[in-house]
């Protein structure tokens, strides 16, 4: 009975990043399994609910109408996460859960997949594993020890390339992550994660995160192109070679806890924090393309440099933080490689449109990955209060996206501008976000103005 009382009174990830901007989480619940509370089991537990309007691409249909904007509510995320220290050598975690059902779109296959059956379109998704790894501490960290090592193994999000792409999705500052952050994502990778080994540690300052993995088989067959100029690289990997990422940042202010690989969006004010990190990714023989019938592999190089800063400013007693976040990534995908995605797309192409379609698709899909450049930057201000234990806090934010993808003829920018209701930290939020998205006509690929989306999450983990 303990234990099942225990998994409703659930923890945050890190050991020093418990009840960001909360007066009542404190350090959270742990179930302890012996007297002195070296072994124990932690289990947090989350939903994001989106209620969403979208104005969509020209061309789209939603199940069998015409549809220039759509509204819904959706399930972004439902997770459980548990993990136990079973000695201070020893760390086992899991995580499982269901992501993007919309009432479109989402759910599991079944005999009654088509029609109002039990397993209509989008309903009764199927849970899977997001993370399942073991962690062994070669070197135990200690006040006269400025070196540490951890290694581990399996399912696991120490994967490298950048803050963002180790991002955790409990405190977001906007209402979600960009997306292109993790450029693998559910294509040779199962939801952001790889199977693999990681090595993990800190020296002083630095801290550091490597790892050697498996990626997940892609197939796809590239279009025969007529010249090396026209070819298009898509995934394909055959029997896929290791890939190798990693991650080194420097923190210049406190230290943030590596107890788990989830980076911390914002804060609050309740650290001092400013890093500056740098990342990479390697894959070989990860894309394909084809000239004059003749195959030819690629390998994938992706870089990054990112800076993070969070900072409680003014008076203490007025409790202002003022968070930042940029990043630069360099794509190497192979020649001219694109994806296009959107969050929970609700759209189908419509057969009877007449007017220049999108060259991403239907719905709110976008060019969202590719072999090319993107910058990327937010910024998030926390409203001073006048009261000694605030409920309710306002953080006001922006982000700005710039890409220039080699496959499209020009640049593009696009807008994020929202803000948090911090109704218990960000345990408990509301969060309200108008986006835009370019559009390129699928006939000869100029720019055709934006598109946006209005949406907000109730967002509650404990």
């Amino acid at each position: 009975m303990k234990f099942f009382m225990g998994i409703l009174c659930l923890v945050f990830l890190s050991q020093a990043g418990f009840g960001q901007g909360s007066s009542e989480y404190d350090s959270g619940i742990k179930l302890d399994l012996n007297e002195d509370g070296s072994k124990y089991v932690r289990f947090v537990i989350w939903n994001q609910i989106w209620a969403r309007s979208t104005q969509s691409n020209p061309g789209s249909m939603i199940n069998g109408e015409e549809a220039n904007r759509s509204y819904d509510v959706a399930n972004r995320r439902l997770r459980f996460l548990m993990y136990a220290q079973l000695t201070p050598r020893y760390l086992v975690f899991t995580h499982v859960g269901v992501n993007n059902q919309s009432f479109v779109g989402g759910g599991a296959p079944g005999p009654d997949a088509l029609g109002t059956g039990a397993n209509g379109a989008g309903k009764k998704p199927g849970i899977f594993f997001h993370d399942a790894w073991n962690e062994y501490a070669v070197i135990l960290p200690s006040a006269d020890k400025p070196f540490s090592l951890s290694i581990g193994g399996g399912l696991h999000y120490y994967t490298g390339l950048s803050r963002s792409t180790m991002t955790s999705t409990l405190n977001i500052m906007t209402l979600d992550a960009p997306i292109f952050n993790w450029p693998l994502i559910e294509n040779s990778d199962q939801f952001a994660r790889q199977m693999g080994l990681f090595a993990k540690g800190k020296y002083g300052p630095l801290e550091y995160r490597f790892s050697v993995n498996k990626p997940f088989a892609t197939n796809l067959t590239p279009l025969n192109a007529a010249s090396p100029d026209q070819a298009i690289a898509v995934d394909n990997n055959g029997n896929a070679r290791l890939s190798t990422g990693g991650y080194v940042e420097y923190q210049f202010l406190e230290r943030e806890s590596n107890l788990l690989p989830f980076k911390t969006g914002s804060y609050l004010g309740t650290k001092r924090v400013f890093n500056l990190g740098v990342g990479f990714y390697n894959a070989a023989r990860s894309t394909r393309s084809m000239v004059a019938g003749d195959i030819r592999q690629h390998a994938m190089k992706l870089y990054s440099a990112d800076a993070f800063l969070d900072l409680p400013i003014g008076t203490p007693e007025r409790k202002a933080a003022l968070t930042m976040y940029s990043v630069f990534y360099n794509y190497n995908m192979g020649p001219n490689y694109l994806r296009n995605l959107g969050l929970m797309n609700l759209a189908v192409e419509d057969p009877n449109f007449t007017g220049s379609r999108a060259l991403a698709g239907p719905g709110n899909l976008q060019p969202m990955i590719g072999t090319g450049n993107i910058w990327y930057t937010q910024a998030g201000y926390l409203i001073p209060t006048w009261k000694e234990k605030p409920k309710v806090r306002l953080q006001p934010f922006g982000a700005y996206t710039y890409k220039n993808f080699e496959q499209l003829q020009s640049a593009s920018s696009q807008f994020d501008i929202g803000a948090n209701l911090l109704l218990d930290g960000h345990h408990a939020k509301i969060t309200g976000q108008y986006s835009t998205r370019p559009i390129f006509r699928a006939i000869g690929g100029e720019r055709d103005g934006s598109r946006g989306d209005f949406i907000v999450q109730l967002h509650i983990y404990l």
